[in-house]
């Protein structure tokens, strides 16, 4: 299996949700796939286009510059803190590597967290809890401050 997911929030908890994926192309794609697919029934007010571009912009660095002796996973992570959307992706890189870069107009790579800083309310890069880097993204006012908690069931 090529990748895991965690989509039963626990009540107490603001994760909606979380994947896991081997550090290989195949799983930029996956991980927008099931971030739009998880999401979609909490009804964010926020664009879930561009919080899929975000992770994949994450989850490409992650793949590229993750380094570990033995077998790594990409772990990807979703919460609601209140009115909030904040995305964490978490590598076994090292966190002093992570940095915006400002590519020249024909480099082909190093736009990502020019992007990810462009879209997002802010970001943030450092240690992992699971050891590595995290770095991770927040969306504002991606749901309204009276809306209760919980996906919507239909």
């Amino acid at each position: 299996m090529a990748y895991t997911i965690d989509r039963f929030p626990s009540e107490g908890s603001p994760r909606l949700g979380a994947m896991t994926l081997h550090p290989v192309a195949e799983s930029v794609p996956r991980a927008r796939r099931w971030f739009r697919k998880f999401i979609a029934p909490y009804n964010p007010a926020c664009s879930i286009d561009d919080c899929a571009l975000m992770i994949s912009e994450l989850v490409t660095n992650a793949i590229l510059y993750g380094r570990a002796d033995e077998t790594w996973l990409v772990r990807v992570e979703w919460y609601r803190e209140e009115t909030s959307l904040r995305v964490e992706v978490h590598n076994p890189g090292f966190p002093a590597s992570v940095r915006m870069r400002e590519p020249e107009a024909n480099d082909a790579h190093g736009r990502g967290l020019l992007l990810v800083d462009s879209i997002a309310e802010s970001w943030y890069a450092g240690p992992s809890r699971f050891g590595g880097t995290v770095v991770s993204f927040t969306v504002a006012d991606a749901w309204p401050s009276n809306e209760g908690f919980g996906p919507i069931l239909f």
